[in-house]
C-alpha cells in the first residue's frame, strides 16, 4: 500500500533543500556574468542584502508628489511674489520637530569639547544670539538669561540662530549620526578623546582621512588588499547629509495633503495645515481650541488668565499641539522656519516644476598638482571650492559655479539689449539687478524662512507665506528644522510599496 505520508514528507524535504540552496545561491551580474563578493574572481563587492535608507532619529518620511505652491489668500502687503504654480516635490525626510534648546546645546557642548582648547572661535560663532530678546519699550531681559539654558525650556524651540548657523548644525549632526551607526555596527568603536581636526567627519571617513578607533572592519573580497576595510558609500550603512528643507519641501510637508486627497485629485486646497479655513479645532473633544501658537490680535499672545487661547505667550515646546498629516508637529505657528533658498521675488516665474530651488553653487573637491584629494582642514573636514567656467566650458546644463542669479538677477536677465553681445566671462554677474541697499533689499545673501510665529498674526500660518532676512541676521521668531534628502524610490519598502 501507498504511503501518502511518505510522499508528502519527501516532497517537503526537497522542496525545502532547493529554497534553502536558492536563497544561499550567489548573485551574480547580470551584464557580465561574474559573481559579486567572491574573492577568487577579484572580489567586487556589492550590497545584495540593502533593504532601505536608514532612517536618522527624530526624522519623518514625507511621500512626495505633486502640489500646486503658492498663495492661498491675498497679501496684506501687496507683495506679488508667491503666484501659485504646479510642482512635483521628490520624497524627503524632514524633523518631527523644530530643532530645540537641548539639541543645540549638545552640539555646543561637542564644539566646545572637541575645539574648545585650540580653536574657541569655532564654540563662538555658533553661539545663539540671545540679545534677540531685548525689545526697546519691554522688559524681556530675563530671556536673555534663561530662554537657551535653563531646564524649564529645554524643549523650546531654539530662536537667535542665523541661517549659515543652522546650515553649520546640520553639517555636524550629519557626521554624528552617521558616526554612531557605524558604531551600531561594530565597525567604530567609541572615541571621546577626539579633538581638533582628529574627529569623525563623514567625508573625511569615507575618503580615507580618519581613522577613529577600529572596532571589528569590514571583510575585503580584494585578492590584492589586506582582508580589511573601511566602510564606503556602496554599502548603504550611513545616511546622506542633513541640510535645511528647500521652500518648496518646507510649504509641502507643512500643507500635508497626503491626508486631503481622493484618487490623485486635491479635494480642497488648504490655507493652513489643517482642514478647513479656521485656526480652531472643530473636533467634539477639542472644540474651539487653538491649533497653533500665534498672535490673536493686538497686545493678546496668549489669552485671559483662566482661559488661555493657545497657552503659550512665546514659543511653546516643540511637541505642542496637534501634528499634521505627516507627523510634524507646528508647521504653523510657534516659530517661523529658515529654509534653504535664496529670496527672489519673481521666484513663480522662473523656478523648476521638478525639486524647485534657488541657490546653487556649484563645488567640488580640491585636489593637488597630481589629481589626488587634498588633506583635509585644521577642523577635519574636506576641502571644497567653486568649479570653474574652464571645467564647466563643455557642459550643456550649466556653464559657471554660482547659479544664484541665474535668470533673475544676472546680466541675461537685464532688459538691456546691449548685454547680449558682451562676452559672459567678461561681466560682474553677481546681483546686476539686485543692488543691496541702492534699487533693492534683496541680495544674494537673502534667505526665505516659512511660517507664522507666535509673534505672527494668523496670516502668516498659512505654509504659503514667504518673508526673507539676511543669512547673518538672527531673531527671537525665527528657528529651524532639519530635512534629508530620500535615496531610492518614492516609496518606503517598510509600508509594503
Amino acid at each position: 500500500m501507498i504511503s501518502y505520508r511518505n510522499i508528502y514528507l519527501k516532497i517537503f524535504f526537497f522542496a525545502t533543500v532547493i529554497f534553502i540552496a536558492s536563497s544561499c545561491a550567489k548573485e551574480s551580474s547580470r551584464t557580465t556574468g561574474w559573481e559579486y563578493n567572491n574573492s577568487k574572481n577579484g572580489g567586487f563587492q556589492v550590497n545584495t542584502k540593502y533593504g532601505e535608507q536608514p532612517v536618522g532619529p527624530g526624522l519623518k518620511l514625507v511621500e512626495g508628489g505633486t502640489f500646486t505652491m503658492g498663495r492661498t489668500a491675498d497679501n496684506p502687503m501687496y507683495d506679488w511674489d508667491n503666484i501659485p504654480r504646479r510642482v512635483t516635490v521628490p520624497s524627503f525626510y524632514i524633523d518631527e520637530t523644530e530643532v530645540a534648546n537641548v539639541d543645540y546645546v549638545e552640539y555646543l557642548y561637542w564644539l566646545s569639547r572637541v575645539f574648545g582648547t585650540d580653536y574657541p572661535e569655532v564654540y563662538r560663532k555658533a553661539l545663539p544670539d540671545t540679545l534677540v530678546w531685548r525689545e526697546k519699550l519691554a522688559y524681556n531681559e530675563p530671556l536673555v538669561e534663561t530662554y537657551f539654558r535653563h531646564p524649564a525650556y529645554r524643549n523650546y524651540p531654539v530662536v537667535g540662530v542665523s541661517w549659515v548657523q543652522a546650515n553649520e548644525y546640520c553639517l555636524w549632526r550629519t557626521d554624528r549620526v552617521n558616526e554612531m551607526l557605524l558604531i551600531r555596527e561594530g565597525i567604530l568603536d567609541f572615541d571621546p578623546d577626539q579633538r581638533n581636526e582628529n574627529n569623525f567627519n563623514t567625508e573625511a571617513y569615507l575618503a580615507g582621512q580618519y581613522e577613529g578607533l577600529v572596532n571589528k572592519p569590514l571583510k575585503d573580497l580584494n585578492p590584492s588588499g589586506t582582508g580589511e576595510r573601511r566602510a564606503k558609500l556602496e554599502d548603504g550603512i550611513m545616511v546622506p547629509k542633513y541640510r535645511l528643507p528647500t521652500e518648496a519641501e518646507w510649504e509641502f510637508a507643512a500643507l500635508g495633503l497626503v491626508g486631503n486627497t481622493v484618487y490623485e485629485r486635491v479635494v480642497e486646497r488648504r490655507v493652513y495645515p489643517w482642514n478647513g479655513t479656521i485656526v480652531r479645532s472643530d473636533q467634539k473633544k477639542y472644540y474651539g481650541q487653538f491649533l497653533a501658537n500665534f498672535k490673536r490680535g493686538r497686545g493678546d499672545y496668549m489669552g485671559v488668565a483662566g482661559s488661555l487661547n493657545d497657552g503659550a505667550d512665546l514659543p511653546a515646546e516643540v511637541a505642542s499641539y496637534w501634528p499634521n498629516d505627516y507627523g510634524l508637529y507646528n508647521m504653523a505657528g510657534n516659530v517661523a522656519e529658515w529654509v534653504l533658498d535664496v529670496y527672489r521675488p519673481l521666484t513663480f516665474e522662473d523656478m523648476a516644476d521638478y525639486a524647485p530651488f534657488r541657490g546653487n553653487v556649484f563645488t567640488t573637491k580640491v585636489t593637488d598638482e597630481e589629481g589626488f584629494l587634498a588633506p583635509k582642514d585644521s577642523l577635519g573636514r574636506i576641502k571644497y571650492r567653486e568649479v570653474t567656467t574652464e571645467e564647466s566650458k563643455d557642459r550643456f546644463n550649466y556653464r559657471s559655479a554660482n547659479q544664484i542669479n541665474y535668470l533673475d538677477g544676472d546680466y541675461q536677465s537685464t532688459i538691456n539689449p546691449d548685454w547680449s553681445s558682451v562676452p559672459a566671462d567678461s561681466v560682474n554677474t553677481t546681483n546686476m539687478m539686485y543692488e543691496y541697499a541702492k534699487t533693492s533689499l534683496v541680495s544674494d545673501k537673502s534667505r526665505v524662512y516659512k511660517g507664522g510665529s507666535w509673534r505672527d498674526p494668523a496670516y502668516y500660518l498659512s505654509p504659503a507665506t514667504r518673508r526673507y532676512l539676511d543669512q547673518n541676521l538672527s531673531t527671537n521668531y525665527i528657528g529651524f528644522r532639519c530635512a534629508m534628502g530620500k535615496v531610492g524610490g518614492a516609496y518606503s519598502t517598510s509600508k509594503g510599496k
